[in-house]
């Protein structure tokens, strides 16, 4: 068999073909390295006296429909300058691993059309070097984001699994793109990102978060001159709950069966958008019925209503003057849970107006969560962290983010 066509079938010129069978399912080569290896692996001197050979095993892309096994004979070679014996460094193969480079090729193509489990079957592998072989990918392509370019970030977290186990995340706003993912939560999870961005001399101009209180600590801290934006569909998510809470309340203290009757299953009546009610399934029929009988439930989800005015004002001042005059209506209507939503309002009222000069949300961000969810799903969780964060910022590539 010629180098030529060794090179054309598994990608590995230079090498001189000993012999080759099949075995077992196997097509298997027995190869000598070329003599342009023969140097220092250290200094890469080729003054060295050679000291035997080492059999090395490598899995090489498949001949035909044969799984194919290379069985190499690395030269051990003693240098001269740095008086070490080391065996050398093959061509064509990575450092300290069983496969060849055109190997490692084929099975990244592979993982964007099959899963690990197939990819591992049809090449005759463990899908552990499947795995490793893509972490490896990953990591040379993905594992330090560029961040000088960012501009406009959102950040958010999300559960690994049960036992509160989470993942702090911050999203590239412009590019989709995830450009940090941390274990752990809240301003103690983002040190590593607020380090490498210092380092970049990036100049962010815009940060979407929730109200968390620690993520607006940590962006005041290391962002002191970007704009903060709180989250717009957090705050409406906020007063979606409060008006949960308060018809639980309402329900467990109605005295007659009738009130209890209107008022249990009227939840997602009362969250949805009223063009959104099904007149079919009599909803908004059923809401009114509800709204007639309590006037502090009506008063609540009038106001809830109300809200989602706050971000269609044609300016900040208008903006600002209705968010006053809203907190003003929530104090006055004597609702315990009105109240502390226009305490809480008014105490981020900065943040909250600042969608007027930045309108950004996390709401890409939820979408990416989204993905992340089925990732997980699709691999049936992660147990190697680091190889979950490398996959989550090659999540925005459009072949590659979903297979599992």
């Amino acid at each position: 068999m010629s180098t030529s066509v060794l090179y054309r079938a598994i990608g590995m010129s230079g090498y001189e073909h000993l012999a080759a069978w099949d075995d077992q399912g196997y097509f298997k080569l027995r190869m000598r390295t070329p003599k342009s290896c023969l140097k220092c692996p250290g200094c890469g001197s080729r003054d060295v006296i050679r000291r035997g050979t080492v059999d090395r095993l490598l899995h090489a892309p498949p001949i035909g429909l044969r799984a194919t096994v290379m069985f190499v004979q690395a030269p051990r070679v003693e240098c001269r300058r740095c008086s070490t014996v080391r065996t050398v460094t093959l061509p064509k193969v990575p450092a300290g691993r069983n496969h060849t480079k055109s190997f490692a090729r084929l099975v990244i193509d592979l993982r964007k059309v099959m899963t690990i489990s197939d990819v591992a079957d049809y090449l005759g592998v463990s899908t552990r070097m499947v795995r490793d072989i893509e972490k490896s990918w990953l990591a040379r392509k993905f594992a330090k984001p560029r961040l000088r370019h960012l501009k406009a970030i959102a950040i958010d977290e999300f559960s690994v699994r049960k036992g509160h186990k989470y993942f702090t995340i911050v999203l590239d706003l412009e590019s989709g793109a995830i450009v940090f993912a941390g274990p752990g939560k809240g301003e103690n999870a983002l040190k590593p990102f607020w380090k490498r961005v210092h380092g970049s001399k990036a100049r962010i101009q815009a940060v979407a978060t929730d109200m968390a209180s620690a993520y607006y600590a940590a962006v005041r801290k290391n962002l002191p001159q970007a704009t903060h934006v709180f989250d717009r569909f957090h705050i409406v998510k906020l007063m979606n709950e409060k008006l949960t809470t308060l018809r639980r309340e309402l329900q467990r203290e109605a005295e007659d069966m009738l009130h209890k009757s209107v008022l249990k299953g009227t939840r997602w009546l009362l969250l949805k958008h009223p063009d959104n009610l099904d007149g079919l399934r009599n909803e908004e029929q059923r809401l009114q019925d509800a709204l007639r009988l309590n006037s502090s439930l009506a008063t609540a989800y009038y106001l809830k209503e109300d809200l989602r005015q706050l971000w269609q004002q044609p300016n900040r001042r208008q903006a600002e003057r209705f968010l006053r005059d809203w907190c003003a209506r929530a104090r006055a209507s004597g609702i315990r849970v009105l109240q502390t939503m226009a305490k809480t309002l008014q105490k981020h009222r900065n943040g909250i107006l600042n969608w007027y000069d930045y309108p950004i949300s996390t709401g890409p961000l939820e979408g990416t969560n989204n993905k992340i969810k089925t990732l997980k799903r699709q691999a049936y969780g992660f147990r190697d962290l680091e190889y979950f964060a490398l996959k989550l910022y090659a999540l925005h590539l459009a072949k590659f983010e979903l297979i599992g």
